[in-house]
């Protein structure tokens, strides 16, 4: 009898410690599963975080063909607090490839240290191309996503920066938004700005009724813009938003688009008493490169203020002004290169 309840107690405390062993492994495997499902979650958290149109992140190119799109293959980085908003309009024809690849290296690049300032950077042309130039701009387009194609006929001087400038607000401006930008650029593919020291420019400047560019002389170029009789050099100038607000409505715009596209925007401005709170950044913030060239009037060696450099025609000019101004800085080492390309 006492044999057979011993051996009860014994068989019951292996029965108790069998029990406790598999509630403890069905514990600890509820408590992995989500543990082992953390990693996948993260995964799709992250797609959804670095991918998704609401991301929150910034473009500095988008594509637009009188429509903009959110997302772009080069974003700008993301900000706490955006409180500057710059567009930039390069007008440029189909064929320079290669221009088009640097120009989007060297402003992608810049945007890295932009703080607070969003600057978005667009490339510019009218409808008028053949078939070949459409397909490639289409994969530019799919790549890039930074194109604006206006619906004009590709010119210099008959009216493409009218039509550029008047089709921003109803391009950029959804329904029920605010106003989208504080100013708006319009510069050349031979141009050079430096994003930086534009922001640091505007950023204390007034954001109505603005005008800033290397300022020129009407009569010294022996025509009449108004009766300011200046206007602004075409490689690069800045507007307000309220002024591409007004060029879009005005009748005076509208009919003087076709002449000097730089003298034609400061007639317009002149005639119309508008553009008051105008800056002129020549000679040390805006001119012309120089080179090997000697100095001229709008043309000198270049130096640190510089906001925009004109004139940069071929790829060695460019080579020299991305070096002055330390494009390069900060290349990483790695064996893969640096044998080759620091010295």
């Amino acid at each position: 009898m006492h044999e057979s309840q011993q051996t009860r107690q014994k068989a019951k405390r292996e029965g108790d410690q069998k029990l406790n062993m598999h509630l403890f492994h069905k514990n600890n495997l509820s408590f992995a599963k989500p543990i082992l499902l953390l990693p996948f979650c993260l995964l799709i958290l992250s797609y959804f975080f670095f991918f998704s149109d609401n991301s929150g992140f910034q473009p500095l190119f988008t594509n637009s063909s009188c429509t903009t799109t959110k997302n772009s293959a080069l974003d700008s980085f993301p900000l706490q607090s955006t409180n500057l908003r710059i567009f930039i309009g390069i007008l440029t024809v189909p064929h320079l490839h290669e221009r088009r690849h640097l120009l989007r290296l060297v402003y992608s690049l810049q945007a890295r240290s932009l703080g607070t300032a969003k600057v978005d950077v667009r490339f510019v042309f009218c409808h008028s191309m053949n078939e070949e130039q459409k397909t490639f701009l289409k994969l530019e387009i799919k790549q890039y996503n930074d194109i604006i194609i206006l619906d004009c006929f590709e010119n210099l001087n008959d009216g493409k920066t009218y039509t550029y400038l008047s089709s921003l607000p109803s391009m950029l401006r959804g329904a029920g938004d605010g106003q989208p930008y504080d100013y708006v650029v319009k510069t050349d593919d031979d141009a050079y700005f430096r994003l930086d020291n534009l922001a640091k420019l505007l950023r204390d400047k007034p954001r109505q009724d603005l005008y800033y560019g290397m300022e020129l002389g009407c009569v010294g170029a022996q025509i009449v813009c108004g009766v300011n009789n200046t206007f602004m050099a075409g490689f690069g100038y800045v507007l307000s938003w309220d002024l591409v607000e007004w060029i879009a409505e005005s009748e005076i715009a509208r009919n003087n688009k076709i002449g000097l596209e730089d003298v034609m925007l400061g007639k317009w401005l002149n005639t119309a008493n508008k553009g008051k709170n105008r800056y002129n950044g020549f000679p040390n913030q805006l001119y012309d490169y120089k080179g090997d060239s000697p100095d001229g009037y709008f043309r000198h060696e270049l130096v640190p203020d510089t906001v925009a450099v004109h004139k940069l025609k071929e790829n060695s000019h460019w080579a020299r002004t991305l070096n002055y101004f330390n494009a390069t800085h900060g290349l990483r080492h790695s064996k893969l290169y640096n044998n080759i390309l620091i010295l």
